[in-house]
This record gives structure tokens, sequence and C-alpha cells, in this order.
């Protein structure tokens, strides 16, 4: 429905955002508005659409699609709204005389006869004309959110535009719509492509097919693929653009003059690439081969006295293969480390760290994301920082990766020797960003598991690099003594070697004393796995083995949608876990309920979120990141925020309006869990998107559990999984850039 009215007060605003809250006065009387609201102030008049939404708390509120500024309609809002200090040189006083001077005519005088203004006592001619001026950039303004909506574009990216348009931003889009395809990230390209026809841009318009160029190949990269192969890429901007194969094909050398894509032949077939792609590719490659072919300052002589050294001072024993990995590194400026769990990583970082510390080097360990670094410190006993705290990198890693600044300056990585664990996790533009901060000499230790998923972000950088034979690998894939009495590892090897778990015969058979630690449960029933979730993540486990859910399970599952997706288990394990009780506050967010006790997680990168943690010493901060674990410990109703503790000891502090970064943590997707570990793993398998039924989804979820795994489903999907190891190959060129390089 659409609502015309005046904004009389703004309750609340969001300077990042622009979302606000606002008392809004229409000719039916009040109503408190929600939404985008940006370039809006108290006094403006709107034409609002949106629905009526029943608020638990606050009663009826009128939540806003999209909205259109509209000249004041009568001479009192206009003097509210020249009052508001919108524009340039006028207050109140002055706003009073400008109305009771000209009346009626005000507006025509800002618009048309400027040096009227003058008139007023205090206001000089040239002053007149920049308050006239002010007046009009502000008409301008008014404008745009209702023009983008036209185009598909929000109200919380008209704002953007706006910055980086200027007060031409309607102007400049008019004469190409397409603008907006590198301006906003994921806009809906068929709708901007409908408006530009319909003003008049012509079907074969160079603008035209260079943004539908650019926008199919950044579709690939939402999928994880660095490039697309020419032809593919012909026919479906064809078949979206609906023109001929040689006006694309002129577009496309134009584009390549222009340095704005690549077009690289690979094994006898053109690959077509964005310029940052190809760029972050070839930064990686000669990087890396740079640092492998550089001197090797940091080599330890005397290396096998200083190892037994080590091994003696730590109580350890390595095995010939952690030897040979640890020898490697010595004689090596890059190596990768690679292997499944159990199979001894963590014990060759944590020697790698004490041979260096023992010869006076300086090791610095980093990981892809908050809870990764934080599971290396704990098992290292070394701090480890995320790799965006390391580079100092901030926000300039976002989802808008068609805008990404190759060329940004990172801080330089004071070390001897990087050690990154979870590789796999790591896109090529992390990567790129890593490989600008570290001196030559430095040494670079890559340490992951390639059978685990790949990362979010476009690349698989881990597997390109081991399947390039350029950087010497040591692979381990002997399971040790204490790991292979796991059934948790055992099954996730024979998982991951295509097999199905490990059978009462075959125990008995090999007379092995296995641990307790693998339990599967045949159910194909959904109603029923739910059932066998919430009972073991009650009192069930608590008897097993005095395991709490808030402490030490996690509910992981492959997907989102569905009765055992994270959302339907997310209701269902709050009520199990942390029900309602009247000494809880709650708050209501959309439809979802944030009580306190809660576990919940950051979804978003939030780069500017204060924190503080109170320990052994005060210690403040900025920064939370996306997959941070945390619990509810305040809901306060009359600052309208919440407190939230996270897993290291962070306390941070939530508006109200900001919990569309944080969602419930009971049950979270594989995908979420990647990097972290848990004490106990409850995993549900059901019937969902084929996409998600694969055997690395599979593997990735079985080893992020460290004392107890249950897996329940049908063992019929289960056995698919398995089956299912035709992952979707990434287009990706950094394993020939590294095969390559002159």
């Amino acid at each position: 429905m659409e609502i015309t009215g005046e904004v009389k007060e703004i309750i609340y605003k969001n300077e990042l955002n622009s979302y606000c809250i606002a008392e809004f006065e229409t000719e039916e009387g009040e109503i408190t508005i929600v939404g985008y609201l940006p370039f809006i102030n108290v006094g403006d008049t709107i034409k609002a659409i949106g629905n009526i939404v029943e608020h638990p708390e606050y009663g009826e509120q009128f939540k806003i699609d999209t909205f259109e500024k509209m000249l004041p309609q009568s001479l009192d809002a206009l003097e509210r709204y020249l009052s508001n200090g919108t524009i340039k040189g006028v207050g109140p006083a002055t706003a009073k005389k400008i109305i009771e001077t000209f009346g009626e005519e005000t507006i025509q005088v800002f618009k048309l006869e400027p040096e009227r203004l003058s008139q007023i006592k205090g206001i000089t001619k040239e002053k007149a004309y920049e308050i006239a001026e002010s007046f009009i950039e502000n008409w301008e303004i008014w404008q745009i959110v209702g023009f983008l909506d036209k185009f598909g574009i929000g109200p919380q990216s008209a704002e953007t535009i706006y910055k980086k348009l200027g007060v031409n931003a309607m102007e400049e889009i008019q004469s190409n719509p397409y603008l907006l395809v590198d301006l906003v990230n994921k806009v809906n390209f068929s709708q901007i492509d409908k408006m530009a026809l319909e003003i008049g841009m012509d079907d074969t318009n160079e603008k035209r097919i260079r943004s539908g160029i650019k926008h199919a190949l950044i579709l690939t990269t939402y999928n994880g693929h660095c490039s697309v192969l020419y032809e593919n890429l012909i026919q479906f901007v064809k078949k979206i653009l609906n023109i001929d194969e040689e006006s694309i094909e002129n577009v496309l050398i134009n584009m390549k003059v222009k340095e704005e894509v690549i077009i690289v032949d690979i094994d006898e077939k053109e690959w077509v690439y964005l310029m940052p792609y190809y760029k972050a590719e070839k930064t990686v490659a000669e990087k890396l081969i740079t640092l492998k072919q550089y001197k090797n300052i940091k080599h330890i002589d005397r290396f096998k006295k200083e190892l037994e050294k080590v091994e003696k001072k730590s109580n350890i024993e390595l095995s010939d293969m952690q030897k040979e990995a640890v020898k490697a590194i010595n004689e090596n400026n890059v190596c990768v480390i690679t292997g499944g769990p159990g199979t001894g990583k963590t014990t060759i970082i944590k020697t790698i760290i004490e041979l260096y510390k023992q010869n006076e080097m300086k090791p610095v360990l980093c990981a892809p994301t908050g809870r990764a670094a934080k599971r290396m410190t704990e098992t290292t006993g070394n701090e480890a920082k995320t790799l965006h705290r390391l580079l100092e990198i901030g926000s300039i890693i976002s989802d808008d990766t068609q805008n990404i600044n190759m060329d940004y300056s990172v801080a330089p990585i004071d070390a001897d020797i990087i050690i990154v664990d979870e590789m796999s996790m790591v896109d090529i533009f992390l990567m790129n960003y890593l490989c600008k901060a570290i001196y030559n000499g430095t040494k670079l230790v890559l340490v992951g598991d390639i059978d685990q998923l790949p990362s979010v972000g476009p690349g698989n950088v881990l597997k390109d690099i081991i399947e390039s034979n350029q950087i010497i690998t040591i692979t381990l894939n002997k399971i040790f003594r204490q790991a292979a009495q796991s059934k948790i590892i055992v099954n996730s090897h024979r998982v991951n070697d295509g097999n199905q778990f490990i059978s009462k015969e075959e125990i008995e058979e090999e007379q092995e004393n296995y641990l307790d630690d693998f339990f599967y449960i045949n159910e194909g029933n959904k109603i029923k796995i739910l059932d066998q979730v919430i009972s073991l993540s009650g009192e069930r486990l608590k008897k097993y083995g005095d395991y709490d859910f808030l402490k030490n399970i996690q509910v992981i599952t492959p997907t989102k949608k569905g009765e055992l997706g994270t959302k339907e288990l997310n209701k269902q394990l709050q009520e199990t876990v942390n029900p309602a009780n009247e000494m809880k506050q709650e708050r209501k967010f959309g439809e979802t309920i944030f009580r306190e006790g809660d576990r919940i997680m950051q979804i978003k990168n939030n780069y500017e979120m204060y924190w503080e943690k109170h320990g052994v010493s005060f210690e403040t901060g900025s920064g939370v990141f996306n997959g941070e674990f945390g619990t509810i410990e305040n809901i306060n109703e009359k600052e309208k925020q919440m407190q939230i503790r996270f897993d290291d000891d962070k306390l941070a502090w939530y508006q109200f309006n900001e919990l569309e970064q944080i969602e419930h943590a009971y049950a979270i997707t594989v995908h979420k869990s990647q990097g972290s570990e848990f004490d106990v793993v409850i995993m549900p398998i059901s019937q969902t998107a084929p996409m998600l039924l694969t055997r690395n989804l599979l593997y990735t979820g079985m080893t992020r559990a460290k004392k107890l795994l249950i897996i329940i489903g049908n063992k019929n999907i289960l056995d698919f999984m398995i089956r299912n190891a035709d992952n979707k190959k990434r287009n990706t060129g950094l394993a020939y850039q590294l095969q390559n390089i002159k």
C-alpha cells in the first residue's frame, strides 16, 4: 500500500546503512515507519510504499519497501523542512523569514529567482545563490530513490550510488542505466536491461553488450569460478541479450583492449577472465615462484640436532613422514602440508614453531577465519590471527568482488616463517593479499586438507597449488595409532576414500580396540530424525557423557531449508535447550525470537563493531567477523540493545536494528562449520538438493567432531553422498600460471 505524510521525529537512524525508525504523520493520523530511508530528515514529506506490520511490542508499524521524497504540501511543512538543517545556511529563524516574505512563491524563488533571497536581512547576494544551490541539490536527492526503484534498486543501495555519482546521478544513469551493474552488487540485470531498452537504448549498443558480458562473468564467480570458456560466455550473453554473436565478439575485443577482460589460452581452450581475477591468480603464482627461487636465508643449520632438541624438550617422537615434512620446510622457502584428520598436521605445526623459536626466529600463525585462528591458538599454544587482522585489510574484502581493489596496499608481515592453517578455505583474493605482504626470504607454510569443501569465494587455491607440482608438497596419509582408534577418524577417511562406515564385523575381524566415539542411526523419516536430534540435544547425551549442549554440542546439517535445515532446527532446538522463561528477556526480530542465553553466530563481517574484554587486563577493539560464535547475555529494552559475549570473551553491544548480523547457532550448515571443531557433532542427513549431497560435504561435517559424532539419516542417501565424488570443478588458472611463469 501507499501512504503520504511528513516525518515528525526520527527515533533511530543507523548512520552506516540509513535504517530508520520514525514517527510519520498522515491525514489519517500518526504511524511509526521503519525501513531504509537515506536522505530523510525531520520535516520531509514522503510518499512511502510498503506494508502494515504488527510488532508484538510496539504495535502497528508501516514497513517501507521504497519511497519518494515530495515537496512539502503546506507552508508550515515547508518551514519545518527548511528549518531541519538540510539547506546550507538556513536555520529555524531564517526559514521563518523566508516563508513570511515569499509565502506560496518560496519554491519558485529557490529554483528560478534565487537573487530575491537577498531581500532578507543577513542574506547577501552571494549567500542567496549558495542557499538556492543547496536547495536544488537536495531536490535532486529527493528524486533518486523513486527513480532507482524502477531499475530494481532499493533504498539501501541508493545512497551508495549517490555517493559515487554525485548530484548528476540520475542524469548519468538515464544516459547509461548499465552503470548500475558496476556500482551495485548482485543487481537484477534483466530489470535494468528492460528499463534501458524502454528509455530508448539500442539492443546492440556497446554499453549494453559490455554490461551483459560483465554480468555473465560475475555470475560465474558466485559459483567459485575465476574464468569461463569463451564459447560458453558468447552463448550465455547471446541468450540474455538476444543479439548476434558477432556484436558480442566485437565488444569483447574492445573490453580486452581496455584491459577490462583478458582472454587466455589454456590447454588449447580460450578462457575469459575479468581482469581482477586474472591479476589475482598471476600475482599469487609470481610471488610463490619468487619465494620458492629466493635464497634460503632462514635455513636452520645442524638441522638434525636442532630437531632432536625440540623432540626431547616437547616430549614428542615424530614419524618419518613428519620429519620429512619439517625437513622440507627447512630446505624450501614455500611448502604445502596436506592430509586428513589424525595424520599429524598439528604436531608438525607445533614442531616448526618450537624449532624456529629455538633458533631465535619469529614464526607467525594465521588462518582465514576467527574460529580457525582460535582453534590454531588452542592447539599450538601460540597466538594465531585471522588473515584479515594480520594484513590489516579491514573491510576491503567484501561480497562486492566485481569491484575489488587488486592494488590495495597491505601491511607487510614481520616474520621469519608464516604458517597458514585451513588453506582450503582461502580464496584467490585473500591469497593475493597475503602474497603481497610477504617479504622475499620469508618462509611460507600452507597447511590444509584438499578434500574438504573449497573456499566460499572464487578460486581453488590449495588444490591448484598442489596440482601444479611446482611447490614442494608433503601428503600425510598415515593415521597415527592413537587417532586410528577413533571411529570418527577411521570413518572420515573411509568416506573420503569412497567406502562405507566401518561395520561391526570388520571391527571384530580387526580385533581393534576402537573408541565408542561414532554412532550411526539409520532413519529415513524426517520427523523421527528430528525427534532423535531433539532427544540427543536434551538429557540423553548429558546422561551418556555429561555433555552440555551450550558448551559441547553442535548440530550440523547440509542445508538451511526444510524440516532438517538450520532455520527449522534452530527454532526447535531453542525451545529444547533454552526455552522461554519469565526471568529471560526476549527480542523479536522479523520471524526470529532472540532470548537471553541463546547461542548465536555472526553472519557478516562488521569491522566497526566495538568490543571489550574484561580479563586479567582490560582490552578494547573493533571488529566481529562472519562465523564467530557467541551467547546473548543481556537484552536491554530501555537502551534498545543486546549484549553478546563471543567465545573468545569479547563483549559487544548490538542495537536492536543491527540484529540482521546474527542468527541462531544451535544448528549450523556444514559450510559455516568449516574451520571449527566441536566436542560433539550431531549430523542429521535427509533428502535435499543433490548439489548438497556430496562426499566432501559429508567428510567436512564429520571431521568437525572431536570426541563424539552421531549421524542420523537414511542409508541410501548416505551411500549416495559417499559415491558422489563429482564435486563441481571450478574454472581456475592458478595451476597453469604456476607452471608457466617465465
